[in-house]
C-alpha cells in the first residue's frame, strides 16, 4: 500500500475545537457525571478536575519525557559485538578415527601377507557384519524385515565362491541367496512379503556380491598387490577429498544428498587418486604402466564418490547419521564399506583389461 492511503482524518468544526486544541486532536469523549449530566472531558481538564474521579491535574503541565535508556554494551564499538570467526572442525573424533583406521589396515595387511585364505575370511566377517547393520537399520527405521540368516549364509558363500570359482561362482551363489531369501520369508505372514524380499535381494547384491570382486582380485598371481592397490586408491581418494574439501571447499557437490561434500573436494580426490594410481601401476602391478594408473585413479575417485553418495541416500531415507557404532570415529562397518563396495568391480574390470586376470 502506498503512502497516499495514509492521510489524516478531516477535523469537524465545532466549539469543542478551539485554539487550545490542535488541528489534528481528536475530541475528548463526553461522559456523564455522578448526577447523570454530561460534560466535556477537555473542559474539566482545563479547570483542573479529573473527570474520572481521580486526582486533579493542570492542563499546562508539560509532559514528562521518558528517560533515555542506557546504550547497549559495546555500542560505541559495534565491531566488538561481532562473534569471532569459527575455526573449522572435523565432524568426527579424528584420534579415534585414525586409531581405528590404522588397526584395520594392520589386520588387512597382515592377513594378505600371511595366507590369502585368511584375508578371504576377513572379507566374509566384514560382509556378515555389514549385512547385520543394514538389515537392522531397515527394520528399526522402516519396518522392513529382510531375512538375515539366508543373507548371512548366502553372503559368506558368495565371497568364497567368487574366490574359488571366479565370476561364475559368484553369480550362482547370488542367485541361490536370493532364492533362499524368497523361501525363508514364506514362513511368516504374507503382509509386506514383496517389500521384505525386495530389500533382501538388494542387500544381497549391495554387500556380498560387490565384495566378491575383492576376493576375485586376490586370485591373480599378484593378487595381494592388486588388493593393496584397490584399498590404497580408495583410501587416498577419500583422504584427498577430505583434505582439499576441508581447506578449499566452497561449492556444494550434492547438497540434498551430502551437504559436506564439495566440488573442490572431488577435484582433490581425482588428483590424489590419479597420482597414487600411476605409482601403484608402475611399481606394484606386474605389467602395469603409469598412464593406466592415471585412468585407474580417475575411475576410483568417481566410483568411490558415487558409492559414498549412494549410502548417504540410504541413510537419509532411513533418517540416520551412521549405520552403526562398532568403529569409534567411523560409525559402523557399512560406513567404511560405502566407497569400497562399488569400487571393487571397477578396479577388477580395469585391471583385467590392462594386465589380465592371471
Amino acid at each position: 500500500m502506498n503512502d497516499s492511503s495514509w492521510q489524516p482524518e478531516p477535523v469537524p468544526a465545532g466549539p469543542a475545537y478551539d485554539a487550545q486544541v490542535g488541528p489534528h486532536t481528536r475530541p475528548m469523549p463526553i461522559v456523564p457525571d455522578a448526577a447523570g449530566r454530561d460534560f466535556d472531558d477537555r473542559e474539566a481538564r482545563d479547570r483542573g478536575a479529573a473527570p474520572d474521579g481521580g486526582l486533579p491535574f493542570r492542563a499546562d503541565t508539560p509532559p514528562q519525557e521518558p528517560m533515555p535508556s542506557p546504550p547497549p554494551p559495546h555500542a560505541e564499538h559495534p565491531q566488538d559485538s561481532s562473534p569471532p570467526p569459527q575455526k573449522k572442525r572435523a565432524g568426527r573424533d579424528l584420534r579415534a578415527a585414525i586409531g581405528v583406521g590404522v588397526g584395520l589396515g594392520a589386520v588387512i595387511f597382515a592377513s594378505l601377507l600371511i595366507v590369502k585364505a585368511v584375508f578371504v575370511g576377513v572379507v566374509v566377517v566384514a560382509v556378515v557384519v555389514g549385512l547385520w547393520e543394514l538389515t537392522s537399520r531397515l527394520q528399526e527405521q522402516k519396518g522392513i524385515k529382510a531375512p538375515l540368516v539366508p543373507l548371512a549364509v548366502g553372503g559368506a558363500a558368495m565371497v568364497i565362491a567368487g574366490y574359488v570359482r571366479g565370476a561364475e561362482g559368484a553369480w550362482v551363489a547370488m542367485a541361490l541367496t536370493v532364492l533362499a531369501v524368497l523361501v525363508w520369508r514364506m514362513t511368516e505372514p504374507p503382509e509386506d512379503y514383496l517389500k521384505d524380499v525386495t530389500a533382501g535381494a538388494f542387500a544381497a547384491f549391495y554387500v556380498p556380491f560387490l565384495a566378491t570382486f575383492v576376493a576375485m582380485l586376490l586370485t591373480a598371481d599378484d593378487g595381494p598387490q592388486r588388493v593393496i592397490t584397490f584399498l590404497l586408491l580408495t583410501v587416498v581418494s577419500d583422504t584427498g577429498a577430505y583434505a582439499v574439501g576441508w581447506r578449499f571447499g566452497k561449492t556444494k557437490l550434492a547438497p540434498r544428498i551430502s551437504p559436506g561434500k564439495t566440488r573442490e573436494g572431488l577435484f582433490g580426490a581425482v588428483a590424489f587418486a590419479m597420482v597414487a594410481g600411476a605409482l601403484c601401476m608402475e611399481f606394484l602391478i606386474d605389467g602395469g604402466a603409469w598412464w593406466q594408473g592415471l585412468l585407474l585413479g580417475l575411475a576410483v575417485a568417481v566410483s568411490a564418490t558415487l558409492g559414498d553418495l549412494g549410502e548417504s541416500m540410504i541413510k537419509r531415507d532411513l533418517g540416520i547419521k551412521d549405520m552403526g557404532t562398532l568403529l569409534p570415529g567411523h560409525g559402523g562397518i557399512m560406513d567404511r564399506l560405502d566407497s569400497l563396495l562399488p569400487t571393487a568391480p571397477v578396479v577388477w574390470l580395469l585391471l583385467a583389461a590392462f594386465v589380465g586376470t592371471g
